[in-house]
């Protein structure tokens, strides 16, 4: 499954909109999916003119849900590279 492909997979057709960037059944990260799907075709703009996208999650509990990607909370990887650098 390819992310970013431009059609959406027949999974996403059941999300639900999660309002906190985990699976509202289970409460799993993101990182955890098994299948992610980006709808990049339908960019929101937000204030300021930035892009927000809808963020297709397949959890391993079997719930499908979808959050902005402006809610994405930061990633720990920055925080690596921060820490590395030092």
């Amino acid at each position: 499954m390819d992310a970013f492909a431009p059609i959406p997979p027949e999974w996403t057709h059941k999300a639900v909109h999660a309002y906190e960037f985990c699976c509202p059944s289970c409460r799993a990260s993101s990182l955890e999916a098994v299948q992610v799907w980006i709808n990049r075709r339908s960019p929101v703009l937000t204030e300021g003119n930035r892009r927000k996208w809808q963020e297709f999650y397949h959890c391993q509990c079997g719930c499908v849900w979808w959050a902005w990607s402006s809610d994405r909370p930061p990633s720990d990887l920055i925080k690596q590279q921060d820490s590395e650098l030092e």
